[in-house]
């Protein structure tokens, strides 16, 4: 009973009376254990709750990647099908009307307009994939910064206007050099431009500035637009960021692309909003060489003082698999006053040629029977004065090579524009 009584007031053992050393000692023991052994158990559930918050986070975050992307891709799907529309509704359009010249050429100005947007949709895709797996290669030079910012004005006022904002643009630094891709810096430069022209209401002001802080260039661009809360500031540079996923004129890569391309010079971008409603400002900062060059005299242009002798058409070839691609740019070359043949596979081009001597050759990589690569390669021993263009939907600097390698003197990307096959017809011309 007394043992019971004990038990009922919180004794845990009892230890007889005279109390035995090793009997003391064997209980204690077993406590002290127990007393780990529950210490041990706490902290195992510790970890344990730590590990399963950690994971429930992760999941979360998982979640919210999943969701991003699924709603980029829908915002994909639907930007990829914008431009599609009206093209395949003006192609119907055209096909009804053949000889109504106005309505024909404003059609054909619009699905230019359309095709431009798209194709500047993909190449965002290609480069943010290409900058995320380490393969995009800058192609520096020394360039001048105001021709380059010209470049991305130029290609940006179009949007700017026709939502009729105000553009300004003040340059303390004319003069300023720099190393850098020209390509790459105007295309950082043109998308805020457009960024800044898509987020400001009608009758917006746009600005930009340029000026010299020290060892750097600072380009600013400005406007009054819809603004940034404070709280989005730190995220609107990251991939599969849509800070109103509500606008469907983007896919929000704009920024993660000019963000990568900046920190590939080595510089740096910043971003800054009173708030929503107040506008934002976009700074970027680029490095500049230690010494400025002199600038370079214009070489005199002795083509320019006297017209080019007439000419024979030249003989251009096409050939690809694709006979609507075949078609296409047959039809442009002709246009053009060149003399055309087509053929549909490598095979058949060193058959063709054999007899039709080409001056030209534009030449898709991927066909049946024989690929561009191997007929590149009967073509340059048989016709060795004849130019070689790849056609290819690859257009990595890899890409490049290879097809260089094979005997090809230039490479054009498809979709192929026709300043593209303008380009190329001036080394024969």
């Amino acid at each position: 009973q007394r043992r019971i009584r004990g038990y009922e007031t919180g004794a845990v053992d009892f230890l007889p009376k005279p109390i035995d050393p090793a009997n003391l000692r064997n209980k204690a023991e077993t406590f002290f254990e127990l007393a780990r052994q529950r210490e041990d158990l706490k902290e195992s559930e510790a970890r344990l709750r730590d590990a399963n918050n950690r994971l429930a986070s992760t999941n979360d975050e998982l979640a919210r990647a999943d969701r991003r992307k699924d709603e980029f891709l829908a915002m994909l799907a639907h930007e990829l099908r914008n431009p599609l529309a009206p093209i395949l509704t003006g192609l119907e359009v055209m096909v009804s009307s053949p000889g109504d010249a106005g309505t024909v050429g404003k059609l054909a100005t619009m699905m230019r307009r359309q095709m431009s947007q798209m194709v500047h949709l993909i190449d965002d895709l290609l480069d943010i994939s290409r900058i995320n797996t380490g393969k995009i290669a800058l192609k520096p030079e020394h360039i001048r910064l105001r021709s380059v910012l010209e470049e991305a004005i130029e290609s940006s006022l179009p949007l700017i206007d026709s939502r009729g904002h105000r553009f300004t643009f003040s340059n303390s630094a004319e003069d300023l050099s720099l190393t850098g891709d020209p390509h790459r810096i105007s295309q950082i430069v043109s998308n805020l431009l457009s960024n800044a022209a898509k987020y400001t209401p009608p009758q917006g002001v746009i600005e930009m500035e340029v000026l010299r802080q020290d060892d750097q260039v600072r380009i600013v661009v400005r406007d009054n637009g819809e603004g940034i809360a404070p709280g989005e500031l730190d995220r609107i540079f990251g991939l599969f960021q849509q800070l109103n996923p509500s606008r469907q004129d983007g896919l929000g890569l704009g920024l993660t692309l000019v963000k990568n391309l900046v920190e590939l010079h080595q510089g740096s971008i910043s971003a800054t909003s009173e708030g929503p409603g107040k506008g934002s400002c976009f700074t970027v900062t680029l490095p500049l060489p230690a010494t400025q060059p002199e600038p370079e005299a214009e070489a005199p242009n002795a083509a320019a003082s006297s017209p080019p002798a007439p000419t024979s058409p030249k003989r251009v070839m096409v050939v690809d698999d694709g006979k609507s691609t075949v078609q296409v740019i047959s039809l442009f070359l002709q246009m053009e006053g060149m003399h055309t043949s087509v053929a549909y596979d490598g095979e058949e081009a060193i058959r063709i040629a054999s007899d039709f001597k080409p001056d030209m050759v534009f030449m898709d990589l991927g066909m049946p029977k024989m690929d561009g690569f191997e007929a590149a390669g009967h073509l340059r021993a048989a016709h060795p004065d004849a130019v070689l263009i790849a056609l290819s939907g690859w257009g990595r600097e890899e890409d490049r090579l290879k097809s260089k390698a094979a005997g090809f003197d230039g490479h054009a990307v498809k979709p192929v524009t026709p300043d593209d096959l303008r380009k190329f017809l001036s080394m024969i011309r």
